[in-house]
């Protein structure tokens, strides 16, 4: 009996060591990291003033590069650029027909994140996101016409650009990592810097996946 709870022991500590070592094996938390990551968002704007206001959401694509700057074991930083599509639908009835209306909004995103990594697979994230716009379409439909019109912007105006607030995870299986967020704008993207309009500011929530190098 003694010697089968000897032998049991030593399997039990070999057993034990070797998991620990895959673990290790798979923890990153302290090592830089360098990777790409592609998904979609689900964009939609509210109100900043509060008035009634009705849209539907919108389907984008996001995509880009970030990089993991560890500070210890149980945090770091987390700086990505993003090509990102956000927007909004909406649609309705007048005059007896039917109409749509589609704004599709293209930005590089900035988010500066701050990491908590409780755990070797889990790293939540926190900071602020700088939002430069690239362009801006915009399709309408009314019954059988439709029309679209492009823009295209150069952000030399400060206004066209807006910072807002990003929270969100990864989730870490070795090299590949799977992320959500949620942004919302902290700032009325009012173009030439005097109007007020728009008034509505982006909010999206993101999924993407990613290969770290």
């Amino acid at each position: 009996m003694n010697k089968i709870l000897f032998f049991a022991a030593i399997f039990g500590g070999i057993s034990a060591n070797v998991s620990a070592q895959e673990d290790s094996k798979w923890d990153r938390r302290e090592k830089f990291t360098i990777g790409v990551k592609a998904g979609a968002n689900l964009s939609n704007v509210w109100d900043s003033e509060g008035e009634d206001f009705d849209a539907d959401a919108k389907l984008g694509f996001a995509g880009g590069v970030f990089v993991g700057i560890p500070i210890g074991k149980f945090i770091g930083v987390q700086p990505e650029i993003l090509f990102s599509q956000k927007g909004f639908r909406a649609s309705g009835t007048l005059l007896g027909t039917s109409y749509s209306y589609t704004k599709t909004t293209s930005y590089l995103d900035v988010p500066l994140l701050f990491q908590v990594k409780p755990l070797s697979f889990l790293t939540m994230l926190v900071g602020p996101q700088f939002a430069f716009q690239v362009s801006e379409r915009n399709v309408y439909t009314f019954g059988s016409n439709s029309s679209a019109q492009q823009e295209e912007f150069e952000n030399d105006n400060i206004r066209k650009n807006t910072l807002g607030i990003n929270v969100g995870f990864d989730i870490n299986i070795s090299h590949v990592v799977v992320s959500g967020r949620a942004c919302w704008d902290l700032q009325n993207n009012r173009g030439d810097g005097t109007s007020t309009t728009p008034r509505y500011r982006n909010q999206f929530v993101q999924l993407t996946i990613g290969f770290k190098l």
